[in-house]
């Protein structure tokens, strides 16, 4: 039998955010079989911190 574990909300997004997560996804408006809008969706989603300079550079 499996063992069930509760992890709680906070817990599981921290976990997430300290890796990063990439959500993508597509969306087509058709209408008779002719696509008339497309949109992709590409997102990188990760925590921040003072240890991990910015690939930008410094601030001016």
């Amino acid at each position: 039998m499996v063992e069930q574990r509760r992890i709680a909300l906070v817990d599981l997004l921290d976990r997430l955010l300290a890796g990063g997560v990439v959500i993508s996804g597509d969306l087509t408006l058709r209408i008779a079989d002719v696509d008339l809008v497309r949109v992709d969706l590409k997102a990188l989603i990760s925590s921040v911190s003072a240890e991990v300079p910015s690939p930008w550079g410094e601030p001016v």
